[in-house]
C-alpha cells in the first residue's frame, strides 16, 4: 500500500483541503496521514474564518507521522502563514520523499490564504525542494510575473518555475479560456499535455487539490509522473461530471466515483 503525508488546512464543508486529499487518497488505494495548518470555516460559498495552527505543532505532527507510520510522498496544500511554511520547510528539509507542491495562494471564492511572507518561503525554500508544482494560472502569475494563457507566456513562466528550483511543473487550465480544458506539464523532459472537453459546471469546489492529491497518491503507487498526471486529471473531470450538486454556491466532486 502506497503511502501519503499531507500538510494541509481543513476545509469544514469536505469539499477541499486535507478532506479532499484523504478521500481522493483512500479512492486511489493509498493510506493518507495528515498534518493540519490551519482549520478553516468555509462552505460551498466561500471562506468565512480560517484559524492557524502553531507552527510547533504543525512539525510536530509532520514528525509524528514520518516517525512512525512514514510516507512514500509528500503533498503540501495551504499553509496560511510564512511562519507555517517556514517550520513545514525546516522539518522536511532533510527528508528524501518526493514532494508535489500544491501553492494555495487564494480560495476559489477569493479569500487570501497565505501572506507575503509565505509567499516568499515558497520561493525560496519550498519550491526548490518540490518535484512539482502544481499552480492555476492566478498562482503562476503571483509566483512569477507571468500569466500564461498563450504557448509563449507558459514556456516562460515554466522557465520562472525551473528557475526557482523546480524538477516539473504543471499549469492546471480550470482557469483558462475555451471549450478545452489544458493541464500542461513541463519540466527536463520537455512538454505533455493532458486535454478535456471543459464542462459547465459550477461544482468544482477542492479540484485544485484533488488534482494534486491524486498526482501524489499515484506517485506513491510508483507510477511515473507522466502516468500520475493521467490518471489525476481524468479523476479530477470524472469527479466533476459525478459531481452530486451539494450546497448553494461551488459545489463539492464525487471523490468516490468509480471511474
Amino acid at each position: 500500500m502506497g503511502k501519503l503525508l499531507v500538510i494541509a488546512g481543513s476545509d469544514s464543508s469536505a469539499g477541499a483541503g486535507l478532506q479532499a486529499d484523504l478521500k481522493t487518497a483512500q479512492a486511489f488505494g493509498v493510506y493518507a496521514q495528515t498534518a493540519v495548518t490551519a482549520v478553516t470555516v468555509q462552505d460551498t460559498e466561500g471562506v468565512h474564518l480560517v484559524h492557524l495552527m502553531p507552527p510547533e505543532l504543525v512539525q510536530a505532527q509532520i514528525e509524528a507521522a514520518l516517525g512512525d507510520i512514514g510516507a512514500d510522498v509528500i503533498k503540501i496544500g495551504m499553509l496560511g502563514s510564512g511562519r507555517i511554511a517556514a517550520a513545514v520547510a525546516d522539518v522536511i528539509q532533510h527528508v528524501s520523499l518526493p514532494l508535489v507542491l500544491d501553492p494555495v495562494l487564494m480560495s476559489s471564492s477569493g479569500a487570501h490564504l497565505l501572506d507575503e511572507h509565505g509567499v516568499a518561503v515558497l520561493k525560496t525554500q519550498l519550491i526548490p525542494r518540490a518535484l512539482l508544482v502544481t499552480p492555476n494560472l492566478p498562482e503562476a502569475e503571483a509566483l512569477t510575473g507571468i500569466l500564461p494563457r498563450s504557448p509563449h507566456t507558459m514556456r516562460n513562466a515554466a522557465q520562472a518555475f525551473l528557475m526557482l528550483g523546480t524538477r516539473n511543473v504543471l499549469f492546471k487550465g480550470g482557469h483558462g479560456a475555451g471549450d478545452t480544458v489544458r493541464d500542461v506539464l513541463v519540466g527536463a523532459r520537455g512538454e505533455t499535455v493532458f486535454e478535456s472537453p471543459r464542462q459547465a459546471s459550477e461544482q468544482t469546489h477542492g479540484t485544485g487539490c484533488t488534482l494534486a492529491s491524486a498526482i501524489a497518491s499515484g506517485l506513491a503507487l510508483r507510477l511515473t509522473l507522466e502516468e500520475a498526471v493521467a490518471r489525476a486529471h481524468r479523476f479530477v473531470q470524472d469527479a466533476i461530471a459525478t459531481a452530486p450538486g451539494l450546497g448553494e454556491g461551488r459545489g463539492p466532486l464525487n471523490h468516490g466515483h468509480k471511474g
